[in-house]
């Protein structure tokens, strides 16, 4: 089991952690990480992993075994041993790229309020996939709405609630394509906004940044059609 670092504070960049396996396909497990480990779709962090002695690139991280978070080096090199003391580091800058196009994405389904089909998250643009039959309104206007949320520098936290509570509120999940994760007992919100002035509430996993303001200006890009129902549309920072 990997004890994740991110998901109670996304900001953190680097920390201590100790080699507790090492797996058949060249991955190494940790006891704790701030590695986020790839799913909902947000990439892998990156990094690097230091120990006395040795080095190593780390490419991605996905998820392993049970709460394993397995991390995938770059390139082929010498192991940390079972049993040492590391030091892991993100790139930060990447990191934070995917925070804020990821609490954006959040913003953007509130922005276009349609059952969700897909997505995909970038360091400076991700994508939206909608259930929806019609055309959407004019660019101009979608990109107004959606930084109209950010300039109000609304705060953005977490809820925990569990499996059951969950399970008689399902229109808090959006995304028909990814499903929140079970088996813990208990399920992550991810909430933008305070009191009277909250705008979403979804099941989330991934990284975010803690104010609205980070998000800095958006623009829309394209706005395409994939399929008979499908709309997809692409955010990117500017």
């Amino acid at each position: 089991m990997t004890e994740p670092l991110f998901m109670t504070d996304a900001y953190r960049k680097s920390a201590s952690a100790r080699v507790i396996a090492l797996t058949e396909e060249g991955g190494i497990v940790l006891d704790r990480t701030i590695f986020y480990a790839r799913g909902g779709g947000q990439p892998g962090d990156s990094g690097i992993l230091d120990w006395e002695g040795g080095r190593i690139p780390v490419a991605t991280a996905v998820k392993g075994e049970g709460a394993a978070i397995v991390l995938v080096p770059a390139e082929p090199g010498r192991m940390p041993p079972v049993g040492a003391e590391v030091n892991q580091r993100i790139d930060w800058d990447r990191r934070y790229g995917h925070m804020r196009i990821h609490t954006a994405l959040h913003l953007l389904s509130v922005v276009m309020p349609f059952p969700v089909t897909g997505g995909a998250i970038g360091a400076d643009k991700g994508r939206l996939d909608f259930d929806m039959p019609d055309a959407p309104e004019e660019k101009a206007l979608i990109e107004g709405r959606l930084n109209a949320l950010i300039t109000r520098d609304l705060a953005v936290s977490e809820d925990w609630i569990t499996e059951a509570e969950l399970d008689a509120n399902p229109g808090l999940v959006k995304t028909l394509s990814v499903q929140p994760p079970r088996g813990a007992g208990r399920i992550r919100l991810v909430r933008i906004g305070e009191g009277a002035g909250q705008v979403d509430l979804q099941p989330c996993g991934g990284t975010h940044v803690k104010r609205t303001g980070e998000l800095g200006k958006l623009a829309i890009g394209k706005m395409e059609k994939k399929g008979r129902q499908n709309r997809r549309i692409t955010i990117e920072l500017v």
